[in-house]
């Protein structure tokens, strides 16, 4: 008996089975039907200002086709409320089974109106169904439009020939839209620009409640003295303004010359004789130099000294007299010979210069060749006398 009644049942699941509908892969299902009257929004919960209106999207459905009455009920003193459908303000609707009806709620609050918590309730009336939707309007004091400027570098070092650039945070604090224009007030010799993604602006939106980075680029621009230079950044939005200090830190370099009084780098010196040579020594950097030696790289054999061989200081902008002292190889002979003037501050790069020495012979010299050849014609005129006689 229990075999028979196990495999009725089993053909009784099967035909459920096969009865059943299959959906196919990917197929969205049928929604279940609509029962009840229904009245919804996505959003009724909402934030605003004072003085700010909401508009809402309300989808009304119905398990039959009808007319519904709409209306709002627990409007505060003062306050409006309008349905819209179509373009035009209405308070009915036709719905009808498996179309939904659309209607625009708007909600305006009086100028007046206090800081607050709110609940409308929008009563949805068709036949002897009823539907209900509360929405809850939250106001709040708007922010007055205010700006702020951060960074979290604002000194930067470098030399006469870096550009300094900053990190600035621009914050829109109030609750209205900005378009921040910007400036700067930097000393004449500096250049100012702002990037935003890579781009240079002057301006840009900045929207409530946000904020942007930046990055100011202040670039010297010619002959920079050591010091500290202040930059002014000023965003301006509206009635908003921030500003900020900014602090750009040159620390100088050197930049030294040798030269001569003249500008010629030349003179002529005659062999084995002292011959004093008048350089000078030029910073034209915008730090001062401390520690200059004064060296040489002379042709062998060669005798090159200075006076001073030490120079303690030359301040940016100025110079410092020094004689060079050559005396060439008594070996030397007459011609250009090449001298290398180098001067090597304690806190900087080796500057050279070049000096083209001529060397002469001494006029003792000629004159003892002179005299030589004078008493050698002497001689020859002497033995011509006495062997000519013969």
């Amino acid at each position: 008996m229990r075999r028979p009644m196990m495999s009725l049942l089993l053909v009784v699941f099967m035909a459920f089975l096969l009865a059943s509908p299959v959906l196919a892969a990917g197929e969205t299902p049928t929604p279940a039907p609509v029962t009840a009257l229904t009245v919804t929004t996505p959003y009724p919960g909402q934030v605003i200002g004072i003085g700010e209106s909401v508009t809402l999207t309300l989808t009304i459905k119905s398990p039959i086709a009808q007319v519904v009455k709409i209306q709002a009920q627990n409007v505060p003193q003062g306050w409006t409320v309008t349905y819209r459908g179509g373009g035009n303000v209405i308070d009915q609707a036709y719905v009808a089974p498996g179309q939904d009806a659309t209607v625009d709620m708007a909600i305006n609050p009086p100028a007046d109106v206090k800081a607050g918590t709110y609940t409308i309730t929008t009563i949805v009336q068709g036949g002897t169904q009823t539907a209900q939707l509360d929405v809850s309007l939250t106001v709040k004091e708007k922010l007055p439009p205010k700006l702020s400027m951060t960074t979290d570098l604002p000194t930067i070092k470098g030399s006469p020939t870096t550009t300094f650039s900053y990190n600035v945070t621009i914050k829109n604090e109030g609750d209205e839209d900005l378009n921040v224009n910007l400036n700067a007030n930097a000393p004449s010799d500096f250049q100012v620009t702002f990037n935003l993604l890579g781009n240079e602006v002057t301006s840009f939106p900045l929207s409530a409640n946000s904020s942007k980075s930046l990055s100011v680029q202040v670039k010297p621009v010619g002959q920079v003295s050591a010091g500290s230079y202040p930059v002014d950044i000023i965003a301006q939005g509206g009635s908003a303004q921030a500003s900020l200090t900014l602090t750009a830190v040159v620390t100088g370099q050197i930049s030294l010359s040798i030269t001569t009084p003249d500008g010629r780098l030349s003179s002529q010196a005659t062999v084995g004789k002292d011959t004093p040579i008048q350089l000078v020594v030029q910073n034209n950097g915008s730090a001062p130099a401390q520690g200059i030696t004064l060296s040489a790289s002379p042709p062998s054999g060669w005798n090159v000294t200075f006076d001073p061989k030490q120079i303690d200081q030359i301040q940016a902008g100025k110079q410092v007299n020094v004689t060079m002292h050559v005396t060439p190889s008594d070996q030397a002979i007459a011609g250009d010979y090449m001298v290398t003037v180098s001067a090597t501050p304690a806190d900087g790069a080796v500057q050279s210069a070049d000096f083209r020495i001529t060397v002469v012979t001494s006029t003792l010299w000629g004159i003892a060749g002179i005299a030589l050849i004078a008493v050698a014609v002497g001689v020859v005129g002497i033995a011509v006398v006495r062997f000519g006689r013969r």
